[in-house]
């Protein structure tokens, strides 16, 4: 039997409160990084996180009846969060909890030494953020292939109402998990280039952002986030432009106004094949081009 599909209303992206490795990285040449917990300020951080998520629930009228779902990755950090987060809501508002192992941390290789890692950060910022892969651990480009395996699988579970949605109760999907994993998801979500990627701030411990449903039902940044905020996350103004744009949009509408759909690959497209196109010239480009030329002289070889 079919089930009818229901879109989460807003899909929360939280980092974790912060931690003793953000407090003094010595800490992640003793500990395993997956063990690093929270701090007293972070525990604080965490539980004024939770007041903000319902009062920007709560605080639309239109759906009082709204439900909440929660992907945690495995990390103790991420999972303290999470249970501190959780004191703002009732069980009666809370479907269900999965932990997550897509996404966890970047991995960085095991223990990590002080002096070692400065070198390799410096290296990384050389090189650039998104390719540059960690000894023994894991490069961006390597958390955006699993953050995409799991959007692949969260839409399975939408698809599929394995969140168990009641169809009258607004869903939000609530996700704790890390900086690096959190700018990938909107990447991979907004499908933003690797240039646009390296404009990102990484988000402070804590930090909320929400992805809402607009009034055509795309998802948007710009819905309940601010042009400010935005642009103190990195975005740039096309960027931007484009959230605004899918905060009205219908449902599967291309915005083929963004930079990044043609202008950021070709240079000076003519508008159409008979604006500044000359045919001949194009032919004779071809005939006289060495691959073309390789082609003919293999053929009178034989």
């Amino acid at each position: 039997m079919h089930q009818h599909k229901v879109l989460p209303k807003r899909i929360i992206l939280v980092r974790h409160g912060e931690s003793h490795g953000n407090l003094d990285t010595a800490a992640y040449t003793t500990t395993p990084d997956h063990k690093i917990d929270l701090t007293p300020t972070g525990i604080a951080q965490a539980q004024n996180a939770g007041a903000c998520i319902r009062a920007a629930i709560a605080s639309d009228s239109s759906s009082p009846n709204w439900r909440l779902y929660f992907y945690v990755s495995p990390y103790a950090r991420a999972r303290s969060t999470l249970r501190e987060l959780g004191r703002s809501f009732s069980r009666a508002r809370v479907i269900g909890v999965r932990e997550e192992c897509r996404i966890r941390e970047q991995d960085f290789g095991n223990f990590q030494e002080r002096e070692r890692m400065d070198s390799i950060m410096e290296t990384r910022l050389r090189y650039g953020r998104f390719y540059y892969r960690f000894p023994e651990g894991e490069s961006a480009a390597d958390v955006f292939d699993r953050v995409s395996s799991f959007l692949e699988s969260l839409w399975r579970d939408i698809d599929m109402n394995r969140l168990n949605q009641d169809p009258s109760h607004d869903l939000n999907l609530i996700i704790v998990t890390h900086g690096l994993a959190s700018r990938v998801f909107l990447m991979r979500w907004f499908k933003w280039t690797v240039e646009q990627f390296e404009l990102l701030s990484n988000p402070a411990n804590c930090e909320i952002r929400i992805m809402q449903l607009g009034a055509g039902g795309e998802y948007s940044l710009a819905v309940h986030h601010t042009e400010e905020e935005l642009l103190q996350w990195g975005l740039s103004l096309e960027m931007i432009a484009d959230q605004k744009w899918r905060a009205q949009a219908n449902k599967g509408a291309w915005n083929d106004q963004v930079p990044v759909c043609l202008n950021a690959f070709f240079d000076n497209l003519p508008d159409s094949d008979d604006d500044n196109v000359d045919l001949n010239e194009v032919t004779d480009k071809i005939k006289n081009s060495p691959m073309n030329k390789k082609k003919m002289k293999r053929k009178e070889i034989r």
